[in-house]
């Protein structure tokens, strides 16, 4: 139905992603998306070691025979992470997409484009794009003040975003922050993006593996339910409005209070443990972007995409023209 240069790039179906989400981006999730049609990653560091990851790697494979790939996420962590060995599990396991996000991905690209890996960059100012660009990536995602996650400092939106990495980049964008709609999906094209990238809405998916309440939560809640933490750290990050969240920055904000006083509350172990396994939906810091108020369902990851691909038909073919008086100029 949608032809551009990411469909053609990365041998996709769809111009749809589901970007990697830790302890979410698991085969049972990334499978189901990739049978859909649209572009899946397994989170490699949602898995212990990189032998496991090698083992999740295979079970996707079981699950479909579309194309997926791996995120690998390289920020600073109180424990060593064996970033070398995950990236040679992903390049040995025959993985050809790989999306990587946090830090600067220069180390690793030698290897991933020796043996024709195309990378995907997450970036979330125009400045980083570039150079990620500059350095050799394949294609950008571009995260707008909307997204779960970390949104970076700038506290620039989607609608301004993305139409200015369009206009300085010349590898394709993937449009990332608030859509879950054929809506979204149509606006990211027409402001330059050639695909869209969706969290939120596939962990409100009957293959996401986590717990009902939390996807029950997630259809529940509003565009108004998230919460910006760690600001007074230099590291925002954007997440569910729940208890835990709402400690969390009425704590940062007290004077001289330091990370520490708000770490065992952030501690991604027991989101894990309580909310998505338990259901506790107040029982720990977990992920949600501004999209929450467009999410009025659960369902497949088929329907989910086929929901949103009907809609961006019916807005391109019928909706738009009539804005011109039945096409007619």
């Amino acid at each position: 139905m949608f032809t551009n240069t990411f469909t053609e790039t990365f041998g996709i179906e769809h111009p749809l992603v589901c970007g990697g989400m830790t302890a979410v981006g698991t085969a049972d999730l990334i499978g189901a998306v990739a049978n859909a049609g649209a572009l899946g990653f397994l989170t490699a560091l949602t898995q212990p070691t990189p032998e496991a990851l090698v083992k999740e790697i295979n079970r996707c494979r079981d699950l479909t025979d579309k194309p997926f790939g791996v995120n690998l996420t390289i920020l600073p962590t109180i424990k060593p992470v064996p970033y070398d060995e995950y990236r040679d599990a992903i390049v040995e396991s025959g993985i050809t997409i790989v999306e990587t996000a946090g830090g600067n991905p220069q180390p690793h690209l030698p290897t991933f484009k020796a043996a024709g890996v195309k990378v995907i960059h997450k970036a979330v100012t125009v400045r980083h794009a570039l150079k990620a660009q500059q350095l050799g990536v394949d294609a950008v995602s571009i995260d707008g003040f909307e997204c779960a996650g970390h949104p970076g400092e700038d506290d620039v939106p989607g609608l301004v975003l993305i139409p200015a990495a369009a206009r300085a980049l010349t590898v394709p964008i993937i449009a990332s922050g608030g859509i879950a709609t054929g809506a979204g999906l149509v606006a990211a094209l027409a402001l330059g993006a050639c695909a869209v990238n969706m969290g939120t809405r596939f962990m409100a998916t009957t293959e996401a593996p986590i717990h009902d309440n939390v996807k029950r939560q997630i259809v529940d809640n509003s565009e108004r339910d998230t919460v910006i933490v760690f600001r007074e750290f230099h590291n925002s990050a954007r997440v569910a409005r729940n208890a835990v969240s709402e400690e969390i920055a009425a704590v940062s904000r007290e004077p001289g209070a330091t990370f520490d006083d708000i770490a065992h509350l952030a501690s991604g172990a027991r989101a894990r443990e309580r909310v998505y396994g338990d259901g506790d939906v107040d029982g720990g810091l977990w992920w949600a972007s501004q999209a929450q108020g467009l999410i009025h369902d659960i369902g497949s990851c088929r329907d989910v995409v086929d929901t949103i691909l009907a809609e961006a038909r019916q807005i391109i073919t019928s909706t738009l023209p009539d804005q011109l008086g039945g096409g007619k100029l």
